[in-house]
């Protein structure tokens, strides 16, 4: 399938030597089948959830990265604070 693409694609760059219209048509099928084609995110093809699904694995991510280093570092951090706020005042 994709072979037949790609020639296809290829036929219609050739005839837009003829007529530019081609490439017209070429390029809105190179626009098609990177868009919509395997492994695109056309409409209706469930790309909402997957985009919810990397927000969401992304926002744990982000959570567990705040819990860990927060708490363990927060003594080290209420320190250095206080030094800087002896050495201000």
């Amino acid at each position: 399938m994709f072979a037949l693409l790609l020639v296809l694609i290829v036929v219609l760059f050739g005839f837009g030597f003829l007529n530019p219209i081609w490439w017209v048509a070429a390029a809105v099928l190179v626009f098609g089948a990177t868009r919509y084609g395997r492994g695109g995110r056309g409409r209706g093809g469930g790309s909402d959830f997957g985009e919810y699904q990397d927000y969401r694995d992304h926002r744990e991510r982000q959570d567990r990265w705040d819990r860990r280093y927060s708490r363990q570092h927060r003594a080290r951090w209420n320190r250095e604070d206080r030094r800087d706020r002896e050495r201000r005042g």
